[in-house]
C-alpha cells in the first residue's frame, strides 16, 4: 500500500497518497533540494506579496498540472521527486501541545522532534517511479542533515 497516514496528537487523522504528487506543482527535484539557492528562493516566496486573483484561486486546490507544462513531460517521469510536509500537516491540525513524532517504518519505529517534521521533505518519486520496495516516502529533513541516510519506508506518522 502506497500511503501515509498522519495520526496522533491531532484533530483530524489524514491520510497522503504520495502517488499522486507527480502532477502537484509543489513538488521539488531532489537535486535541487538541499541547494542554499533553492531555500532562499522558497523563502523568498513565502515572504508577504500583494493580493493577486490568479494566485489566490491556484492555492485553492493543490496546484496541478503547471509542473507539467513547465517541463518536458520525459524529464518529469525520469526525475526523483520531493514534497515538503509542510503543506500537508497543517490539515491535520496537531494540538499545540505535540512536541515528537514516531515514524513507522515496515521494519521499526523511529522518534523525532516535532519541529523537524514540519521542516520535513518526503521523497516520493525515485528515477519517475513511486518508491514500491522500500517506501512508500523517505523522509529528508528540510535542512539536509540526513541526505545521505533518509528514513526510508515511512508509512504512518504518530504525532505526540
Amino acid at each position: 500500500m502506497l500511503i501515509v497516514q498522519i495520526e496522533g496528537n491531532v484533530k483530524h487523522p489524514i491520510t497522503l497518497d504520495p502517488t499522486v504528487w507527480i502532477f502537484d506543482d509543489r513538488k521539488i527535484l531532489l537535486d535541487e533540494a538541499f541547494q542554499v539557492e533553492h531555500q532562499e528562493a522558497q523563502s523568498e516566496s513565502e515572504q508577504e506579496k500583494p493580493w493577486n486573483r490568479d494566485q489566490y484561486q491556484q492555492q485553492l486546490n493543490p496546484p496541478i498540472n503547471e509542473s507539467i507544462k513547465r517541463f518536458d513531460k520525459k524529464k518529469v517521469l525520469e526525475s526523483s521527486y520531493l514534497m515538503p510536509l509542510s503543506y500537508f500537516l497543517p490539515n491535520a491540525e496537531p494540538n499545540e501541545d505535540a512536541s515528537k513524532a514516531i515514524l513507522h517504518t515496515e521494519q521499526d519505529s523511529k522518534e523525532i522532534d516535532f519541529h523537524d517534521l514540519k521542516t520535513s521533505l518526503l521523497l516520493f518519486a525515485l528515477d519517475g517511479k513511486p518508491l514500491t520496495e522500500d517506501g512508500p516516502v523517505h523522509l529528508y529533513f528540510g535542512d539536509g542533515s540526513n541526505k545521505h541516510a533518509p528514513i526510508k519506508g515511512v508509512k504512518k506518522i504518530t504525532i505526540q
